[in-house]
């Protein structure tokens, strides 16, 4: 439920307090930024991690894939919210990388590009025995829930500095925008406080996984399609 009132809120606020979206170098091409950073770094990534403490009881290998396709669906999201806002930066003659915001949020990106890679690698192909898989799930778990706490404090930092940037003093008066402005902020610390319980909270933890589950995407993948074979052969014996 929190999750779907923060992209409501954030779709309202951008798409509609702030003027809507466009991409011909306007502040409505802007709009696309603090939209898709919610969606992809805090809503998709927030999810993503959820993912296995939601589905706790199901398939590792199935929810792996959710997993991955969910953190794709960020990147891409990244990928845009960042093109909207240098090219929107340049239109207008504003410097780029020069507040806190752009500085914590270029290093959560970064951070969030080389977890991908390395998630990637680690765990989808199978390149590295389990032993070694074994010894690098903490370091994954941990620098996800940590991208995902550096996501929302930069978020959160964006939306103050978006509302003093529009409103000034008038900020004081809370007005709507500034009004909903808040609230989604409320709404994103909330949420985050959820995941980070859910994450922790022992009981959604997955007490235990079958072997096969444990493997590579890729090679899990093709052990189940052997599997599948070689069933079918019994039963047509």
């Amino acid at each position: 439920l929190l999750a779907v009132i923060l992209l409501v809120l954030t779709g309202y606020w951008t798409g509609h307090l702030l003027g809507g979206f466009a991409w011909d170098g306007s502040e409505q091409q802007f709009n696309l930024h603090p939209l898709l950073m919610i969606l992809g770094l805090v809503f998709l990534h927030g999810d993503a991690i959820l993912m296995f403490r939601i589905f706790r009881k199901e398939n590792k290998t199935v929810v792996k894939v959710i997993h991955l396709v969910m953190h794709v669906a960020t990147l891409i999201c990244i990928v845009i919210a960042l093109k909207a806002t240098f090219s929107y930066h340049r239109h207008a003659g504003y410097a780029n990388l020069y507040s806190a915001h752009s500085w914590i949020g270029l290093l959560t990106v970064l951070l969030f590009f080389m977890q991908w890679v390395g998630g990637f690698v680690s765990f989808f192909l199978p390149w590295l025995n389990s032993d070694k898989r074994a010894e690098l799930l903490p370091f994954h778990r941990f620098f996800g829930i940590a991208i995902f706490t550096m996501a929302c404090t930069t978020s959160l930092i964006g939306l103050n500095e978006k509302l003093f940037c529009e409103l000034s003093s008038d900020y004081s008066k809370m007005g709507t925008l500034a009004t909903v402005g808040n609230l989604l902020a409320m709404v994103l610390v909330a949420f985050a406080l959820v995941v980070g319980f859910l994450v922790t909270y022992p009981p959604y933890q997955r007490t235990s996984v079958p072997d096969i589950e444990k493997l590579p995407l890729t090679q899990a993948a093709s052990m189940r399609d052997f599997q599948s074979t070689d069933d079918d052969r019994v039963l047509e014996e």
